[in-house]
Parts: C-alpha cells; structure tokens; sequence
C-alpha cells in the first residue's frame, strides 16, 4: 500500500516509468526513485524513472505501452511529446497461464427475481421496443404515459422502458449489419430484467418483425407481443393499443417477488470510459479483484472494447482455456486490423483527447490498464457482439470501444449488471441493467459524487489497497442486484443509451 508521503507510483520493478499520484511542480525531488523532475508534470502522468534511447521501448506493467522518438533523460514527464506507438511481435502463448477457478465452498447470494424459465432478473421492468427509428417516437410515447404516479399501484415494477434507436431501414434485409441489430433486439426483447416486452415496427422497415423473430427462434406471446403502425392504423390508434396492452401486464408484472438466489446469477458487463492515467493502478484493477470474487462465486463478467484491449490481447490468450478459445480471440483482433484498414483507418490510433489530458500516451497503455478490468482467471470464451452469454466466468464479447455501442452488446447478450470504471467522470446508465460508476480519484469521486457510486481514488491515496476495494464493490454489486439503485437509476439515465453497433453504409 502507498505511503502518504510517495509522490509517485511504481507499478513494476521493470518499469521505465513512474506515476505521479499528485501534480508535480517543477524542481520536486522524488526521493524514492532518486529523480527530480525540471518541469511540472500534472497527477496521473508518467515520469521517467531512467534515462530512455531513442527509438526505445518504454515499459508500464512491465509491458511495452510505446517507444521514445527521442532521447528522454530520468525525471523528464514522458507523454506525447516523446512517445508514439511502434511495431512490435506479441507472444500470444496460448493457455500458458491458464489454471482452474478455485470456487469458494459457500457462495455469495443477493435476493434476485427467478422467471419462468430459471434465469434470475436484477430490476423489474416492462419494455416497449421500436424495430426502426420510424417507430422511436411511439415507442417512447406509450412509455411516457406510465411516468410519475402512473405505477403507484404496482410497487413491484420498476417501470415501462422505451427502447429505441437510429436504424433499422436504409440497409439490406440480409446480411451482417442486419443480423446484428436482430441479435440486439432479440437480446434486450427476452432480457431478464424485462417482465415483458412490447415490439412496435412501422411496416415496411428493412428489419420486419417477422423476419427478426424467425431469425433469432422467437415466438410472439403473452411476453413478446408486437405491434405495427401501418397495419394498427397510424400513430394515435398504436400508441393507444400499446398503452392498453402495457396496462394488460401490470397486475401480473407486479407479483413478482425477490428471493435468496447464488451470485452465480449475476453476469456483469465491465466497461471503461473517460479514462485516466489512474484506471489501470486503481478501479480497473479493483473491479478486476470483484471479478475474480465473482467468478470464485460462479457467476459470469463479460470483458469487451475489442480495440481498448488491443496490444494486450497477449495476456488473455495465455490464460484461455483452450487454445480454440484463444484463436476466437485472435480472429477478431485480425478482424478489426482487416476493418480498419478497410475503412482508412487504423488500430493504433491514440486515446481520446480526455484520455491524454489524464495521462495516457498510447492505445498500449490504455489496453493494458483496461484489460486489468478482467481479473486473473481463466477465459471461459469469447462472443461474437450481442450473442446470448452461456458459459460461466470470465469471457470476453467482440464490441466496439465506443461505450454505449459496447454495454448495448453486453446487455444483448444477458448481463444484468453494468460496472463502468471512469477517470474523467462518465456518465451513464443503462436499463434494463443498473449501472454502477467507479471513480479512479478522489478528487473526480467528491467533484461528481451524484454520479459516482465508489470511490477507488483510496487506493491511489494509499487509504485502501486494490483488495479491499474489490471486496467492498463485490458486495455493492449484491446489494445493487437485490434492487438498490445505483447513483445513475436515481438520476433517471438509462433510456437514451440503447446504441447497436452499425456495420455497413447508410443507403
């Protein structure tokens, strides 16, 4: 655990580089490592910890995160400046690391809902689903209705969700882009967390209502009703049709009660946004601590962010089960280099302008700081984007690094939990699922306390080590599973972040 008195982390006897845990001004002496630095370099930046050839590899976890386009002297600050990303072989050692999960003999509970069919919800909604964005505005007017007061009466549901989007028509009615959006739908249209689910399309949308619930073997009923404008005679006559249908549910949607179920139930979608020098050394890791907790109590987490995970991909195919599951990896990983380059563009790209301002110089350096998000256990698997999860512990699906596009795919595929690390203060929520925020820094943590629902800046304060965290958001994560809202259910988020991932050109 940090002193107080440390002014920089070291991650890594190896490391070329330090972290500043506060701003540094120029002229500061770092005693521990014998430098001083000639320049202020702002909290969560890198220090060089020796002298740096040109054209050198600079390591962070002991993992190569760029190489210096000039000669960098210790003490200097080390970011854009003078390190770019560079060409380098990644030794993919598949199932080197690999060893069993050690479950634990009495796991962990929460009090969940058990449908119908055995798979345990988190909340308890009612969704009302368009097929194209023809139909978002009445999808999102039959759900108004059940706003303020209108479920006074019904305690036990925690309310109509649109779920709308931009797509659905100005694409081909086969092939990949369709497929996925069908996958989506058909993901969020059986969720757990939806008691019921209402589908509306206009009619004549590339993505038809019956073409998607023959693609994906569904059936209408009493829980997968659906509903067209054009054939139900317009907007006022669908809107009041929805309406009754919805008022139809909600005496049986109401009967649901929580009982004491296993965490093995719980699936998680890890995410990461707005991140900062300190996500790698403090809530990414400490999510990755409640994880292995999870995963030890057999349950399910779902890493993804494919192109945050790239350049670390390495350290989750030596801990596949299998090498069948590792090439899974791999073949996506080609898949985005193919894509990109197809596309102009390229997968060693730098983080966002936020991510800089934090601290973070390269893609290396982020994907090895996020892929922390995952724990140390073994890789169950890897899916394709917004394919139903069935394996048991850590698992990775193919997404985008774009977080609502990646948490609607995870959320797809059947998590009913979403943990999101930010270090530049994310907001977001995500329903059916409760999203749950934590801060990499006590200072982002007090600035936006609304949003945020633990702090992991104590680690970098040396208050709490990465375990203590992990255990104490593991058992946030149960009582949030059991119907305690997360900071982003009380500020009502949750309903404009259904994004599917778009392939292919808008015609």
């Amino acid at each position: 655990m940090l002193q107080a008195v440390d002014l920089t982390i070291r991650l890594n006897a190896a490391d070329d580089v330090v972290i500043a845990r506060v701003e540094l001004p120029a002229g500061t002496e770092i005693i521990k490592e014998s430098l001083r630095v000639p320049v202020t370099v702002p909290a969560g930046h890198k220090v060089a910890a020796r002298d740096i050839a040109e054209g050198a590899p600079v390591r962070r976890y002991n993992q190569i995160i760029g190489f210096a386009t000039r000669a960098i002297k210790a003490g200097e600050h080390v970011h854009v400046h003078n390190l770019a990303m560079g060409n380098f072989d990644r030794d993919y050692a598949f199932c080197v690391d690999y060893k069993p999960v050690e479950m634990v003999a009495q796991p962990a509970t929460f009090q969940g809902i058990v449908r119908a069919d055995g798979r345990v919800a988190t909340r308890n909604y009612i969704g009302v689903l368009s097929t194209v964005n023809c139909s978002a505005h009445v999808t999102r007017a039959i759900a108004e209705h059940f706003k303020g007061h209108a479920l006074a009466d019904y305690p036990n549901i925690d309310g109509v969700v649109p779920i709308h989007h931009k797509t659905g028509c100005g694409h081909a009615s086969t092939g990949e882009p369709v497929q996925i959006l069908r996958r989506v739908m058909a993901g969020y249209a059986t969720h757990p967390n939806f008691y019921s689910t209402l589908m509306i399309g206009l009619g004549c949308e590339a993505n038809q209502i019956n073409d998607l619930l023959a693609a994906q073997g569904l059936e209408r009923s009493s829980q997968l009703q659906t509903l067209t404008i054009q054939e139900t005679g317009g907007t006022t006559k669908t809107i009041r049709e929805g309406i009754a249908r919805v008022k139809d549910l909600l005496a049986e949607a109401n009967r649901v009660q929580r009982q004491t179920v296993p965490a093995s139930h719980l699936m998680l979608a890890l995410q990461c946004g707005g991140s900062d020098g300190y996500s790698g050394i403090s809530a990414n890791p400490a999510l990755g601590a409640a994880v292995d907790l999870l995963v030890r109590n057999g349950g399910t987490a779902i890493l993804s962010e494919t192109p945050e995970i790239y350049g670390a991909e390495h350290l989750l195919t030596r801990r596949a089960v299998s090498r069948e599951v590792g090439e899974k990896l791999v073949r996506r990983i080609k898949w985005w280099e193919e894509y990109t380059h197809r596309l102009g563009g390229e997968m060693n790209n730098n983080p966002s302008p936020g991510n800089k301002a934090g601290g973070l110089t390269t893609i290396l350096e982020k994907s090895l700081g996020a892929v922390a998000k995952g724990g140390t256990t073994a890789l169950a698997d890897v899916y394709e984007y917004a394919e139903r999860v069935k394996a048991h512990g850590f698992v990775f699906m193919d997404t985008p690094g774009y977080d609502p596009v990646s948490a609607t795919g995870q959320v797809a595929g059947g998590a009913n939990v979403v943990c999101f690390t930010t270090g530049r203060g994310s907001a977001y929520g995500c329903k059916p699922a409760p999203s749950l925020k934590l801060a990499t820094n006590t200072l982002l943590f007090e600035n936006m306390e609304d949003d945020m629902d633990i702090n992991c800046g104590l680690i970098v304060d040396g208050k709490a080590s990465i375990e203590e965290v992990g255990q104490r958001f593991f058992e946030l994560i149960l009582k949030t599973a059991s119907g305690q809202p997360s900071k982003s259910e009380l500020l009502g988020y949750g309903e404009d972040e259904f994004a599917p991932w778009i392939l292919g050109p808008t015609m």
